[in-house]
């Protein structure tokens, strides 16, 4: 996949309008009851871009930005200012903030994910995007240090310990991430005089599966 590890500027995501989709098929039985199925996995995150920005000079910015991307052509990080971090968003990133496995005494290398849960359901993200520098994780509640214990591919969230974790000891991690994204547009369409009178334009930004 086409993608640039650079992230749109976050000034100007703070404030845009987004989240997360899913996509059900719904079919509904002669007796009134109803059959649902999703094909996706993983839910998709989509934003509008043009909401954020407040002046002239945001413009000029958007527009150097698209124009680098290449339109829909190259991918690029987002921050979702709603949904960042691995812990509440009144709290600081902590190593034990998501259980992303268990050790098998083999395996050296896990994905990064956060847990999203809500009464006795749960749903795990994998995160692709965590932020350099961000990126704390403990083995059995040990802490454990970047560039001595473990890397991180900072384009895949894959953690790789130097040893393998033992057998059934618990994995965990914090870190902040950015969501992997495309302009969901070909254009951009702007007017000085809109803009000036408080209409943002659209431009809309879609989740891409890395």
């Amino acid at each position: 996949m086409s993608f640039h590890e650079v992230r749109f500027p976050a000034d100007l995501s703070f404030g845009a309008l987004g989240g997360p989709e899913r996509r059900t098929d719904v079919v509904e039985l002669s007796s009134g009851f109803e059959e649902r199925n999703s094909p996706w996995a993983h839910s998709r995150r989509r934003y509008d871009a043009g909401l954020g920005l407040r002046g002239l000079d945001d413009i000029e910015q958007l527009l150097a930005f698209f124009e680098a991307r290449h339109g829909q052509l190259y991918g690029f990080r987002w921050k979702d200012w709603a949904d960042y971090r691995s812990c509440r968003p009144s709290g600081s990133v902590s190593p034990g903030d998501q259980v992303i496995a268990r050790g098998d005494g083999a395996t050296r290398s896990f994905q990064l994910v956060k847990i999203y849960r809500s009464g006795g359901a749960s749903y795990a993200r994998p995160i692709t995007k965590p932020v350099a520098g961000t990126v704390i994780a403990a083995v059995q509640d040990v802490e454990m240090r970047e560039g001595v214990h473990f890397a991180l591919d900072l384009t895949t969230g894959i953690i790789t310990f130097t040893d393998p974790p033992l057998s059934g000891v618990e994995i965990t991690a914090g870190y902040e991430f950015d969501v992997p994204v495309r302009f969901d547009t070909e254009r951009i369409n702007v007017s000085v005089a809109s803009f000036q009178a408080g209409q943002a334009p659209d431009v809309p930004v879609v989740e891409v599966r890395v």
